[in-house]
């Protein structure tokens, strides 16, 4: 069974099994030790229309005080995409030796107050002339480093500026408007399956302009190795999100451009919807 915690204007809403109710709480504390199995397990939802009226008319990025981090390379399709676009610039070998190390590739990604939600636009760099989104499964950790939800994440990247220079990975990665998550914090009874599907969709003046698949068995790196890495020598007091990489990459041939829609779905999790500004 999945509940989800929404951000709204109004306060934090709650819903499961398509009932919703607000829930008395503050953000940053549901990431704060047992503090959103706590929550939970104390609460019992009672339809309630105003919270549902919240949710989709006022709903808020989900995060707080939480920094966005961000994983890369951890799937084959990706490792070949980087390669691709960082073989003139003479980077290709350092992302099929990353892919196949055992330490993965971590990056900060994002200070909650740039992050863009459900329904918000996200952006391309002004002098970035090749740019994606990349939809990824995003761990909602807690600060003692525990997994405790999902949610769905938009990592927007400049891939002519990273081709160019490996090192150019934050200016590729980390600008206003490149950060998308939501639409909620969705917290399961079960880890999230492996056979979780993940779908990406663009529409461009009325029409589909791009469509790719994958799933979460693709991925080579384990959700729990990925945020064991991350907390090894940083402390997070308010928890963080962990974006954890992409298995679909749109090819050469394709950029966005303003006015693109992104329709990023996950199985359980729900979809997370953007436009380019």
């Amino acid at each position: 069974m999945a509940t989800f915690i929404y951000r709204t204007v109004s306060g934090l809403v709650a819903s499961r099994n398509d009932q919703y109710c607000f829930f008395n709480s503050d953000w940053d504390s549901l990431f704060q030790g047992d503090g959103l199995r706590d929550s939970l397990a104390a609460l019992s939802i009672v339809d309630d229309e105003s919270a549902r009226t919240a949710v989709e008319n006022e709903l808020l990025p989900p995060i707080g005080a939480q920094e966005v981090w961000a994983s890369g390379v951890t799937y084959y399709s990706s490792r070949l995409a980087r390669m691709e676009e960082s073989q003139s610039a003479g980077g290709a070998d350092f992302y099929a030796r990353v892919y196949n190390a055992d330490r993965p590739e971590l990056f900060f990604k994002s200070i909650a107050q740039r992050v863009r939600g459900h329904g918000q636009t996200v952006r391309v760099r002004e002098d970035s002339a090749w740019d994606v989104p990349e939809p990824e499964l995003t761990l909602a950790i807690s600060d003692k480093g525990q997994i405790i939800g999902y949610t769905i994440g938009n990592d927007m990247s400049s891939r002519s500026i990273e081709g160019e220079n490996p090192l150019y990975l934050p200016q590729a990665k980390s600008y206003e408007g490149a950060t998308g998550i939501g639409p909620g914090l969705c917290i399961l009874d079960t880890p999230i399956a492996k056979e979780t599907g993940i779908r990406l969709s663009i529409n461009r003046s009325d029409s589909v302009v791009f469509e790719g698949q994958t799933s979460l068995k693709e991925m080579k790196r384990e959700l729990e190795e990925l945020a064991a890495y991350l907390y090894r020598e940083l402390s997070f007091s308010n928890g963080c999100y962990l974006m954890t990489g992409t298995g679909i990459v749109p090819g050469t041939e394709f950029t966005l451009q303003s006015g693109d829609e992104i329709a990023i779905e996950i199985d359980n999790l729900g979809r997370l919807f953007q436009t380019v500004e």
